[in-house]
């Protein structure tokens, strides 16, 4: 299979809120328990969302496979926070993760952007790790969900941009 990277495009939204909550309820249960990830998957507003974030400034990065279908994106804010960065269940362990993640990084340069920053979950740790971030300290934390407060974690990590392109 052939993959593209392209940036968002008007329509994007459905498939990029569905690639997510599938890579949420699929992949999450490797590091998490069953109540994190439903309430994980809930705090994940829905397809518009994307639209809105994308009109205030944010910039995705989507790959897309043969016939169009995103199913990995990356996405970067103005300020350099690496917000979103998910692949399919389907399509994972082919380097797209890694291949959005670089886009977004491309693109901080060229904005003049000199660190990136994100929160990592448990399983994207790695391909962060990977791409030349650092973690500055684990974020343990709750989410509503239910009625309860669900504790959960991930990493807070960062990458400086040098001004080289890889």
């Amino acid at each position: 299979m052939e993959y593209t990277l392209r940036r968002y495009r008007d329509g994007d939204e459905h498939a990029l809120s569905a690639l997510c909550r599938e890579a949420i309820t699929q992949i999450g249960p490797r590091a998490y328990s069953e109540e994190q990830i439903a309430a994980w998957v809930a705090r994940h507003p829905g397809p518009e969302r994307y639209r809105e974030r994308v009109a205030s400034g944010a910039i995705i990065f989507v790959v897309a496979d043969d016939i169009g279908t995103p199913v990995a994106y990356s996405l970067l804010d103005p300020d350099g926070h690496l917000d979103h960065l998910y692949a399919h269940p389907q399509h994972t362990r082919r380097g797209l993760a890694e291949q959005a993640l670089e886009a977004a990084e491309n693109h901080a340069l060229e904005l003049g952007i000199t660190r990136l920053y994100t929160e990592a979950s448990e399983l994207a740790r790695p391909a962060f790790e990977r791409a030349g971030y650092s973690v500055t300290h684990r974020r343990d934390f709750t989410i509503p969900y239910d009625g309860r407060e669900i504790a959960i974690h991930n990493y807070a990590m960062e990458k400086a941009l040098n001004g080289l392109r890889s």
